[in-house]
């Protein structure tokens, strides 16, 4: 016999409102973070002369300053052409590039943990057999699916997000992120970079210098890639 009260605890159930309450916390990041970066007063400070001045003014944390903002930049949907040509704008097309990968690669990162950590059991629960299936070979494949994606340009923020809620593990995301995101990251800031060194020169002959006629075809090609890659898809065996 039972003197005492029975309390009856139900794991799967709080196991079920912890999933539900991450997800709404989930869904709500999302929202906030869209709605802060297009509809308040933030997005009149994310334009190339507001940012471009507050680097300027940082001196030599300038390059810390660049990394952050573009990190937090990526989890808050801030367009990565914005940042990134502002990166190759004042650092130039090399360092421009290395400090846009850095801060592109910390962002992408915590996209993917936020979506891991809050989402990736309310996804795993909604999935029917059938996409469970998708699930484990993105898992077993990670790093080839990730890079893939990451060479045919698929949108940046949404993916890092996105992958969060698969099977994906973090470290085959990283490098084929790390990976994927090179050469795209590279053509773009170098393209950036020697315009902008021409601009600030003033010497317009050196449009016609074999560096920028370089950096105009490799702007050029880097459109074609996804359509290289897909076409080199398509002809090697699974």
């Amino acid at each position: 016999m039972h003197t005492g009260r029975e309390v009856n605890h139900n794991p799967s159930a709080l196991s079920r409102k912890r999933t539900a309450f991450r997800a709404v916390l989930f869904a709500l990041f999302i929202v906030a973070a869209v709605v802060l970066v297009r509809y308040t007063p933030i997005r009149n400070y994310l334009t190339t002369e507001s940012l471009g001045a507050l680097l300027k003014g940082a001196g030599v944390w300038a390059p810390m300053a660049f990394i952050l903002i573009y990190a937090m930049g990526v989890c808050l949907f801030v367009p990565g052409t914005l940042l990134t040509g502002l990166g190759a704008a004042i650092f130039g097309a090399y360092w421009g590039f290395v400090y846009v990968w850095i801060g592109a690669m910390i962002g992408a990162s915590a996209a993917f943990f936020i979506g891991r950590t809050l989402g990736r059991e309310f996804a795993a629960g909604l999935i029917g057999q059938r996409l469970q299936k998708y699930d484990a070979a993105m898992g077993r494949n990670g790093f080839a699916t990730v890079l893939y994606l990451r060479l045919i340009y698929f949108p940046f923020t949404p993916m890092n997000f996105g992958m969060g809620l698969t099977q994906v593990k973090f470290m085959d995301y990283f490098w084929g992120t790390g990976l994927g995101i090179l050469v795209g990251t590279f053509i773009f800031t170098f393209f950036i970079g020697t315009l902008k060194e021409v601009w600030s020169s003033g010497q317009w002959g050196q449009l016609l210098s074999f560096k920028v006629f370089f950096s105009v075809v490799l702007f050029i090609f880097s459109f074609f890639i996804p359509v290289i890659i897909k076409r080199i898809r398509k002809v090697t065996p699974p």
